[in-house]
């Protein structure tokens, strides 16, 4: 696979993410804004639960990542913001592509 091939997957992947984060997220919480019912809602069932354990797990391993590349890679704290909303699949692939551009 070529850089660009990579970069435009991953930059894909982010925006599909993003869009289905849009349609199925920003609806229901316009209707009721509870951040906290928001985030307790990952939690509703044992299923749930795992999924939502898995995501905060990423970015916790994100978080180390970007502070261990820290000196090589500059600006990676805004891909832990993206990290928390819309998610960890955007904020990973954004990450990913600024690090292969400035590593190079």
């Amino acid at each position: 696979m070529s850089e660009k091939t990579f970069k435009i997957s991953m930059a894909l992947i982010a925006a599909t993410f993003s869009l289905l984060f849009s349609a199925i997220v920003i609806p229901p919480f316009i209707e009721n804004p509870d951040v906290i019912g928001a985030f307790a809602a990952g939690f509703v069932n044992p299923y749930a639960s795992g999924y939502s354990a898995d995501v905060f797990s990423c970015w916790a391993i994100l978080l180390v990542w970007v502070i261990y590349e820290a000196p090589k890679v500059k600006h990676g704290w805004i891909c832990l913001l993206i990290g928390i909303v819309p998610g960890v699949a955007v904020g990973l692939a954004i990450y990913i592509i600024m690090r292969t551009k400035q590593l190079k």
